[in-house]
């Protein structure tokens, strides 16, 4: 018989997920179907959603094979019945302060600092550059980790090295590019393009860095179809940036420089980012999202 979700203890609460505690070295990591932008947790939610981003999750903690913090099946007789398909159950980790992030192309908070500056997280970067440019090679763009309502803010590989040492750093910056690397190349082979993704590392008892938290999903990743990509715009998504346009486009009436949360999604909005989400899953991975659990 399955525990119930009481039987754990709380720990605590993301803007997507809640954390509990199973016992002294395994944790449930539980995703909802909530879904932020703007550092706005929204009032609508998008159904399935935690379902998704768990199934793409252990997909590409299968693929990699790094290192990662599963520490069971997605259907492990220790996740209660009523979050089984998007619920893990995960080792216990000394995570690290920093979001690992890759860039293959020039876009959102990277591009922004790039028209600033011409850099991005301290890394000069030619000019001419615009919209969804390419890079030559991908690049460490890492942002701090911030609390629960606040922004991650971009920072150069020095203030890495400041918070976890050099070595720590230079290994979080070459792990990074070469899960990138070779999850863009999965990827670019099913017809979808990578721009960027974001990871987050924990180090075990043993002093050996995991991946941990989610992973390549279409909330900490940039999904564009590769058959349509135009350098120079706005490109078409599988993934959150649906949401992030339709919040900043004229249909929603919100300021995202007021001081006003944001507007409730239309249904339709919410049931065109579920099918979004659903299609970068199912051509990334080559599964049917309907042979996921609870599905």
């Amino acid at each position: 018989m399955r525990p119930a979700l009481t039987d754990y203890r709380h720990l605590a609460s993301g803007k997507v997920r809640e954390l509990y505690r199973i016992d002294d070295d395994h944790l449930l990591f539980v995703a909802s179907d909530r879904i932020s932008a703007f550092d706005y947790v929204l009032d609508t939610e998008i159904p399935d959603k935690g379902r998704i981003l768990t199934a793409m999750s252990v997909f590409f903690f299968d693929h990699l094979g790094v290192p990662n913090h599963l520490a069971g099946p997605p259907d492990d007789e220790r996740i209660p019945a009523d979050v089984l398909g998007r619920a893990l159950v995960v080792r216990r980790l000394e995570m690290l302060p920093v979001e690992c992030v890759a860039r293959g192309y020039l876009t959102g908070s990277g591009l922004i600092d790039y028209q600033q500056t011409g850099a991005v997280c301290g890394i000069e970067l030619p000019a001419g550059l615009g919209e969804a440019s390419k890079f030559a090679q991908p690049i460490f763009t890492p942002a701090s980790k911030a609390e629960l309502g606040d922004h991650d803010e971009n920072i150069a590989f020095d203030a890495v090295v400041g918070l976890v040492g050099e070595q720590r750093a230079a290994q979080l910056r070459d792990r990074t590019l070469d899960i990138y690397s070779k999850a863009a190349d999965h990827a670019l082979s099913k017809g979808v393009i990578v721009a960027d993704t974001k990871f987050e590392f924990g180090v075990d008892a043993d002093g050996e860095l995991v991946l941990a938290d989610e992973v390549l999903t279409p909330d900490s990743s940039r999904y564009w179809p590769a058959d349509t990509y135009q350098p120079g715009v706005v490109q078409p998504s599988y993934d959150k940036q649906f949401v992030r346009n339709w919040l900043t486009g004229p249909d929603s009436g919100w300021d995202r420089h007021g001081s006003t949360p944001p507007p409730p999604l239309p249904a339709e909005i919410a049931a065109a980012t579920r099918a979004r989400y659903i299609e970068a899953y199912e051509r990334i991975s080559g599964l049917s999202f309907g042979d996921w659990i609870g599905a």
